[in-house]
C-alpha cells in the first residue's frame, strides 16, 4: 500500500535520475501518454493488476480473522496457536517483498503477478481441505509468500504505468492501492453470514466461499495480457545509506508491524465474544476496508510535512486512538469509531514511510532504505500475532490483546516523534 508520489521531491535531487520502482522500469511505459485513449488503457491495466492486492492482501492476508474465532473453538486451538498462523503469514510475507525485485528481474511482470496470485488462491483452497495444524501452517505461509510476491509486483507495475501519466500520478495509483480495502470490504460480507448460515465447526466452508471469491475476482486477472518488457537496470546502490539515523524511526515502524497485525488478527473474536452477530462482524470489517477509500484525502497534508518523523507520529497515535475504542465500550456507535479510525491510519503509515524516505535521501538510496523499512516492518508484524496470544492465553481475556496493539501502536508513535529530519546528502557521484 505504498503511495509512489507524496510531497515534493527536494530540489536538492532534482538532478539526479529517478530510479526504478523496485527495480524494474518497463520501456513501454516510459514514454509519455499520446492520447485520452493511452490513459484509458493505463486505468484499465492497473484496474486488472489491483485484482492481485484485492485477492492477495484483502482475502489472502486479512480474512483469516473473519474464521479464526471458530477454527479456534472446532479445533481447540490457544490464543497463541491462532495467533502463529498470521505469524508464519507475515514470515512468508517479508520473504516474498524482498524475492519480488528478483522473481520480477528474471521472470518479468506477468509471472510474479499472476503466480503468486494463484499460490493465494490455491492456499485459501488448502485451508478448506484440513484442520491439521502443520499444514495449516504451510498453507499460511505460502499464502503470505504469494501476496507479497503479487502485490509488490503489481504495485511496481502500476507505479511505473502511473509515471507514464504525471498528471494523473495519484488518481492511477489510488485504483492500485485501494484494492486490499475491496478485498476486506468483500471478504467481510461473506465470510460472517455464511458462519452464521451452516453454524459451529463450518469454517472450513468459509475457506472454501472465500477460495471461491478469490477466484471469480482474479479471471480478469488471469485472462489478461500483461505487457512484458526487459526490466531496466537499478540504480540502487548509486547512493549512501546508513541504518544508525534512523533506528528510533526503525523502531517505530516495527512497533507499528506488532500492533496493527495483533488488533487486525483478534478483533473480530472481540467482537464476538462482545455479542456481535454476523451482521456486526461484517460492519466492523466492512468499515475497515472502506476507510482505504479516503485515506488519501484525510492525510494529504500531513504526508506533505517534511519534519522527520512527525507525520509517521501523527498518524500512528490516530492509529493507537483506534485500537483502544473499544475498551471503553461494546457498544455499536464504539466499534464502529474503532473500525473507521483505526482503518483511516492504518491505511497511512505505510504512505508515510514513503514520505520519510522521499524526502531524506536522494532517489539511488529509496530501493535500500525502502527494503530496511519492509524488513523492520516484516519483523515486527512476524512476532506481534503469536506474542499478542500468548499474552492473551496467560491473562485470559481477548480484551488483553487490545490492551497490547494499543500501547505498541503508542509506543511506535513516540519513536516515530523522536526522529528528526536527516542532514541533507549528496549521491556518490557528486562526492
Amino acid at each position: 500500500m505504498r503511495s509512489a508520489r507524496i510531497g515534493k521531491r527536494p530540489t536538492r535531487w532534482a538532478s539526479e535520475p529517478r530510479p526504478a520502482t523496485m527495480s524494474c522500469l518497463p520501456e513501454q511505459f516510459v514514454k509519455p501518454p499520446k492520447s485520452s485513449s493511452s490513459v484509458a488503457h493505463s486505468v484499465r491495466l492497473i484496474l486488472t493488476l489491483s485484482l492481485a492486492a484485492m485477492v492477495g492482501i484483502g482475502i489472502g492476508r486479512f480474512a483469516y480473522a473473519l474464521v479464526l474465532p471458530d477454527m479456534r473453538d472446532s479445533l481447540h486451538w490457544s490464543y497463541s496457536a491462532a495467533g502463529f498462523m498470521n505469524t508464519v503469514n507475515a514470515a512468508g510475507y517479508l520473504a516474498g517483498a524482498l524475492l519480488a525485485s528478483q522473481l520480477i528481474r528474471r521472470f518479468g511482470w506477468s509471472a510474479p503477478i499472476v503466480g503468486g496470485t494463484l499460490v493465494c488462491i490455491a492456499s485459501l483452497a488448502t485451508c478448506a481441505l484440513t484442520g491439521n495444524f502443520i499444514i495449516l501452517s504451510l498453507a499460511r505461509l505460502i499464502a503470505g509468500l504469494g501476496a507479497a510476491t503479487g502485490f509488490v509486483a503489481g504495485g511496481a507495475f502500476a507505479a511505473n504505468i502511473a509515471q507514464s501519466h504525471p498528471d494523473r500520478a495519484n488518481f492511477l495509483l489510488s485504483l492500485y492501492y485501494a484494492a486490499p480495502g475491496l478485498g476486506i470490504v468483500a471478504s467481510g460480507l461473506i465470510a460472517p453470514f455464511v458462519l452464521q448460515a451452516f453454524g459451529p465447526g463450518s469454517w472450513w466452508i468459509v475457506w472454501w466461499a472465500l477460495t471461491l471469491l478469490a477466484l471469480v475476482m482474479s479471471v480478469p486477472l488471469l485472462l489478461a495480457r500483461l505487457e512484458e518488457s526487459k526490466p531496466a537496470p537499478t540504480l540502487a546502490g548509486s547512493a549512501h545509506f546508513s541504518i544508525a539515523p534512523i533506528l528510533v524511526y526503525l523502531a517505530g515502524y516495527f512497533l507499528f508491524g506488532a500492533g496493527y497485525i495483533a488488533y487486525m488478527t483478534f478483533m473480530i473474536a472481540y467482537v464476538r465474544d462482545a455479542g456481535g452477530g454476523a451482521a456486526a462482524q461484517a460492519a466492523f470489517w466492512s468499515l475497515i476496508g472502506s476507510s482505504a477509500f479516503v485515506t488519501p484525502w484525510v492525510w494529504r497534508r500531513v504526508l506533505a510535512l517534511d519534519r522527520g518523523g512527525v507525520a509517521t507520529a501523527i498518524i500512528l497515535s490516530v492509529n493507537a486512538l483506534g485500537a483502544v475504542l473499544p475498551i471503553f465500550g461494546h457498544s455499536v456507535a464504539w466499534l464502529a469509531s474503532s473500525a473507521l479510525v483505526f482503518g483511516v491510519a492504518f491505511f497511512a503509515v505505510v504512505g508515510s514511510t514513503t514520505a520519510f524516505v522521499r524526502f531524506n535521501y536522494p532517489p539511488g538510496a529509496w530501493p535500500t532504505a525502502i527494503a530496511a523499512m519492509t524488513i523492520a516492518f516484516g519483523i515486527g508484524q512476524t512476532f506481534g500475532p503469536i506474542a499478542v496470544g500468548a499474552i492473551t492465553d496467560a491473562l485470559g481475556s481477548v480484551t488483553y490483546a487490545l490492551n497490547v496493539s494499543a500501547t505498541l501502536l503508542a509506543l511506535g508513535a513516540v519513536a516515530a516523534a523522536c526522529q528528526g529530519k536527516l542532514a541533507p546528502q549528496l549521491p556518490l557521484n557528486e562526492l
